[in-house]
């Protein structure tokens, strides 16, 4: 089959949709189909796999009027399935349109009226580790924060939490992620100058973000909505230890059982988290070994599987 992956994140993009469509492309291929990614003007396709509900609704539109019953698969991201398919007319007219959903964690299903249920698949996410990983920074405890700067994120939760920690910590927050905003940018400079944990390094390579990731003792996600964090993902690939929000989006990842989690905005509580990674071995091994049971529903080989039952339920149908 012919199929097309629609993302609003252009080629060259870091943003998480990209790397989506880029890994789930590697897959159809990997499948024996012929994919190509674009932003909502492609080619021909026998299957349309669009990212985003509301944000790909003209090329969902687009495709169901001009295809008429031609398999469309709607993948819902993190402000789909908590927000816009609340508040979107758009929004809710592709999930209407849609052949088949997908979400990327189990809690996602909970998020979707019951009359798309039926019709919804979850495709859980995968990485791999870089295959090279460098030494920790001895010199301090390097504390990681994937995610370009966003209000949806929290992006600066983790940088005031730092300023909370007692003087002797050695925590170094490390930010990666491009800002979207003008003001976001200006406030990370100024975080960065008024808080000697913080370092904002702004948007780098794939290659760059997962070898820093790697040789971090910790990441945190502080997102206060989540369809499925690529970031957490890539942590536990890499042996990483996560704190993160307690938002369904993570919880579908981690369990419920998970050590790590914190209150959406509570700086009080991360910090005291952090704290006690840095400080109590234990904690931190609690935490490295949950993320250890978690992992292995993130593998490539689960991914690839779930695309291989979708693709042959569609050409079934």
């Amino acid at each position: 089959m012919r199929v097309r992956i629609v993302t609003p994140a252009p080629e060259g993009s870091t943003a998480g949709n990209r790397i989506t469509a880029e890994r789930w492309a590697g897959h159809i291929a990997a499948l024996g189909h012929s994919v190509t990614i674009d932003t909502g003007v492609g080619a021909e396709a026998d299957v349309l796999v669009a990212l985003h509900a509301r944000r790909s609704h003209t090329a969902i539109r687009a495709w169901a009027e001009s295809r008429g019953g031609a398999p469309l698969v709607v993948v819902l991201t993190g402000t789909d399935l908590y927000g816009d398919i609340l508040a979107d007319e758009d929004a809710r007219r592709s999930l209407e349109l849609a052949t088949r959903l997908i979400v990327l964690q189990p809690e996602g299903l909970a998020a979707l009226p019951e009359s798309v249920r039926a019709k919804t698949r979850i495709v859980v996410q995968s990485a791999e580790a870089p295959p090279r990983v460098d030494a920790p920074d001895e010199s301090a405890f390097e504390v990681t924060v994937v995610g370009h700067l966003r209000a949806v994120k929290d992006p600066f939760r983790t940088a005031e939490a730092a300023r909370l920690l007692p003087r002797t910590s050695r925590i170094r927050v490390l930010h990666l992620g491009a800002a979207l905003d003008a003001d976001l940018a200006v406030r990370a400079r100024r975080e960065e100058h008024e808080n000697p944990r913080y370092r904002w390094l702004g948007s780098r390579t794939r290659d760059d973000t997962l070898r820093i990731l790697a040789r971090s003792r910790l990441m945190v996600s502080s997102s206060r909505v989540e369809g499925g964090s690529n970031a957490v993902v890539e942590a536990l690939a890499c042996s990483v230890p996560v704190l993160a929000s307690r938002i369904p989006g993570t919880l579908g990842q981690l369990g419920a059982a998970h050590p790590g989690y914190f209150e959406v905005g509570d700086t009080a509580g991360l910090a005291l988290l952090l704290e006690r990674a840095e400080s109590e071995p234990v904690f931190l091994e609690d935490l490295r070994a949950s993320g250890a049971r978690a992992r292995e529903r993130f593998s490539p080989e689960r991914e690839l599987e779930a695309w291989r039952a979708l693709l042959a339920e569609l050409a079934g149908a």
